[in-house]
């Protein structure tokens, strides 16, 4: 069975500190959906929801509990995540998709999410704990869902190399978002500035593969897909980018239900930008702890730090390649339907 747990960072911090962890059971206890033992996909499911988008299905269960918020509107949640993950790979990843959602009581916001490739008789199952008073400009502001359903375009890996894994997620998301409409481009960069960093190395620290802590995993990853996506656009005269080639991956059947050794993965990147930027890239900061140079990438992208965010410099080396990335792409946004 193939399987990825994607555990975010308050999922990390909370394993850290044992007194938290015990706190965030008994909160989750006094809800009666987690009173399941089993597998998450066997969870009980109250009520059922689907929806189609690029010729796939995806189809949302919610568990028994309450939540302030309608129906519809947490699908149209479920929705703009899915279209944001459809436009950026010109389809959805797998054909059929299912999502659980699990109200947890007297809570708010969108507290955790983990997916699963191939369990229960879906190709891709997402996990996500929705808080009972979750207002509904807090999923107008949420990532995690976009998240999560990125994760089903990439082959489950092993763990060392779980940090590809969450640095596609990371970097996919908010490019994806803005590429559908539903963020501005000049948000995502000024947040890559202020968060890039907690990917570089500490001291002790080795290559990717070998150092598994929060940063490393979630921000190292995601500084190599912007790296990249930056040098294969630099290659190809910004013809090609990090999206062609993840788009390639799921093309040659690469998705969450999968279980690729990472170069099989890589090596399908490659050949859908006609460049050997991946495997190259893979090599040099795998084994070996490399600091990518974020100043001098912010520079030729011409993304400028201000007191209140960022500015663009459009006469910047590499601003088409900046405006690129964020761009939508030729295939068009694509929307669901009932």
């Amino acid at each position: 069975m193939n399987q990825r747990r994607t555990l975010l960072s308050l999922s990390i911090l909370l394993l850290a500190c044992g007194a938290l962890l015990i706190a965030t059971v008994s909160s989750q206890n006094s809800n009666p959906a987690s009173e399941h033992r089993g597998p998450s996909w066997r969870s009980p499911v109250a009520s059922t929801q689907s929806f189609h988008i690029a010729g796939s299905v995806v189809q949302v269960d919610f568990a028994p509990g309450a939540l302030d918020l309608p129906t519809p509107q947490i699908m149209q949640w479920v929705e703009n995540a899915a279209s944001s993950v459809a436009t950026y790979y010109g389809r959805f990843p797998v054909p059929r998709d299912r999502v659980l959602i699990m109200p947890t009581e007297d809570r708010r916001g969108v507290m955790q999410g983990t997916s699963w490739g191939d369990v229960g008789g879906s190709p891709a199952f997402t996990r996500i704990r929705l808080g009972q008073h979750t207002t509904a400009d807090a999923l107008t502001d949420d990532w995690m869902m976009t998240h999560e359903l990125v994760h089903g375009a990439f082959p489950s890996q092993e763990d060392e190399h779980h940090w590809i894994e969450e640095g596609i997620a990371v970097y996919v998301e908010p490019v994806a978002r803005v590429q559908t409409g539903f963020l501005q481009s000049e948000k995502i960069w000024s947040d890559m500035v202020r968060d890039m960093p907690k990917g570089d190395p500490q001291p002790g620290d080795q290559g990717l593969d070998q150092t598994h802590t929060w940063g490393r995993t979630y921000w190292g990853g995601a500084q190599f897909c912007l790296l990249a996506d930056v040098t294969i656009r630099e290659q190809t005269h910004n013809k090609k980018g990090l999206q062609d080639a993840l788009r390639a991956i799921v093309a040659a059947g690469g998705t969450i239900d999968q279980e690729w050794p990472i170069r099989k993965a890589l090596l399908a990147g490659d050949a859908g930008t006609g460049t050997h930027i991946l495997e190259q890239q893979y090599d040099h900061m795998a084994s070996a702890p490399v600091t990518v140079d974020l100043d001098g990438l912010w520079k030729k992208l011409g993304i400028v730090r201000t007191e209140t965010g960022v500015r663009f410099d459009d006469t910047a080396p590499d601003a088409a390649i900046r405006a690129a990335i964020t761009a939508t792409p030729s295939t068009g946004r694509i929307a669901s339907s009932p």
